[in-house]
């Protein structure tokens, strides 16, 4: 059987990584995809030949993407320019001339992703996408075929491992935020501008993806809560830790009867969760499913290697399906794309969790009974309160207090109030808490 021929578009760090495993590997991976897979033709305006085992055996390198888009010996694209511009022009080219799509680009994916597969649907072809969660870790095969006997509860990961260094950082060495980040930029682990990372928005893209997989819903980024960890303080990490707990950067999409939480935000977990033990640069996946129950899924979230572990996979998947009716190969999103859902996505406020609360009071009798009693009037529970001794000369003292679950409006309005005390100074702190049990 003759080799599927396929256009590589782009020859940066994943880029390069495709090409050295492909190489590497290229027999064991023909021979789990039944005939060969080989680039013939690869597009990229710069790229570090030295660095790129293989590249020689490419016959055509060019700089013009279009050109390889067009060339109709090529079956299948490999988008891993990312972005949007060009990216998506060159996918929908691709897919207009009938060509399959593999890509990495998470923020494409979660952003057009239902025109993306409208188009391919109507063109019966595949766009396969493995690599654009957690880099290496096969999470979306997982929740899309593993699990397809399942109702999803929910799921809960640490996707972004910029974040999870930085955290780890402030944990381990007690390090500030400032601090930690300019270690993970000296490392390599976050970029010049950190933004995407340390914000929440590239886990944003990624929770998008996985909660249209798990729930069967269209893909809506713009629906996704997002809140970055810039704000956390050491002592934050300290008191967590004290209570039994560690603060993860989680994204996190639960189906309840109001409708699909998606959010991403810092995250209180019990210490004794395997996910609170996710340290470093790894990510790590818990998907409670009502059969399975919980599994847990856990790797390299990122990298040249591992994110074209996912690409090659995707190569693999697609050629395999080549002969097979559009109509019986696996969904974009897991269900028929007839069967889409169109469950709401909650806003954040009427999502229902615990809380982490640092409140700065004035170290006088009456302050906590005044807090307490506008926790106590917004029907807030108290899990646990710790009020920290006054260093000498000061006048505030941290008050530290654990909530049981409650809507975020309510938790809300009552800050609001606390706030608004004269005894309170400053803005209170406030991490959601998860117990994912």
């Amino acid at each position: 059987m003759k080799p599927v021929k396929v256009g590589l578009l782009g020859l940066g760090t994943v880029g390069g990584g495709t090409v050295t495993v492909l190489h590497r590997n290229a027999a064991e991976i023909a021979r789990r995809a039944g005939r060969g897979i080989v680039i013939t033709h690869a597009a990229a305006k710069a790229y570090n030949a030295a660095a790129i085992t293989g590249l020689d055996r490419i016959p055509k390198i060019t700089e013009d993407a279009y050109a390889v888009v067009d060339d109709p010996e090529v079956e299948i694209i490999v988008e891993l320019i990312g972005g949007y511009d060009p990216a998506l022009e060159l996918i929908l080219r691709a897919i207009d001339n009938d060509k399959h799509v593999v890509t990495a680009n998470k923020a494409l994916i979660a952003k057009h992703g239902n025109e993306i597969f409208k188009a391919a649907q109507d063109k019966g072809v595949m766009v396969a996408f493995e690599a654009a969660v957690a880099g290496g870790i096969p999470i979306i095969k997982a929740l899309r075929e593993g699990l397809a006997a399942n109702e999803i509860e929910w799921v809960a990961g640490i996707i972004n491992g910029t974040g999870n260094y930085i955290l780890t950082e402030m944990r381990d060495q007690g390090r500030g935020f400032n601090d930690a980040l300019a270690q993970a930029q000296a490392l390599g682990y976050a970029e010049a501008d950190p933004t995407f990372d340390v914000e929440g928005i590239d886990a944003a893209h990624k929770l998008t993806i996985l909660g249209s997989i798990a729930f069967g819903i269209p893909l809506q980024l713009d629906r996704t809560y997002t809140e970055g960890i810039s704000r956390i303080e050491p002592q934050d990490v300290a008191y967590a830790d004290a209570l039994g707990y560690r603060i993860k950067h989680l994204g996190i999409t639960r189906k309840t009867q109001q409708g699909i939480e998606q959010r991403v935000h810092p995250t209180l977990i019990p210490k004794r969760r395997l996910i609170a033990n996710v340290d470093g640069v790894m990510n790590a996946v818990l998907v409670m499913g009502d059969a399975v129950g919980a599994t847990l899924y856990y790797g390299a979230g990122a990298g040249s290697k591992p994110t074209a572990s996912a690409v090659i996979a995707d190569l693999v998947d697609v050629t395999r399906a080549l002969t097979t009716d559009p109509e019986n190969r696996v969904p974009h999103l897991a269900f028929q794309h007839h069967a889409l859902s169109n469950a709401r996505v909650l806003a954040i406020d009427e999502v229902v969790t615990a809380y982490y609360l640092r409140i700065q009071a004035v170290d006088q009798p009456g302050v906590l009974a005044d807090i307490t009693r506008i926790l106590g009037d917004s029907h807030i529970s108290i899990e646990a309160i710790i009020q920290k001794e006054p260093m000498e000369g000061v006048h505030h003292v941290p008050v530290i207090i654990l909530t049981q679950r409650i809507r975020e409006q309510n938790m809300n309005e009552a800050i609001n109030k606390i706030e608004g005390l004269d005894s309170v100074y400053g803005a209170v702190t406030r991490i959601r808490l998860e117990q994912l049990d």
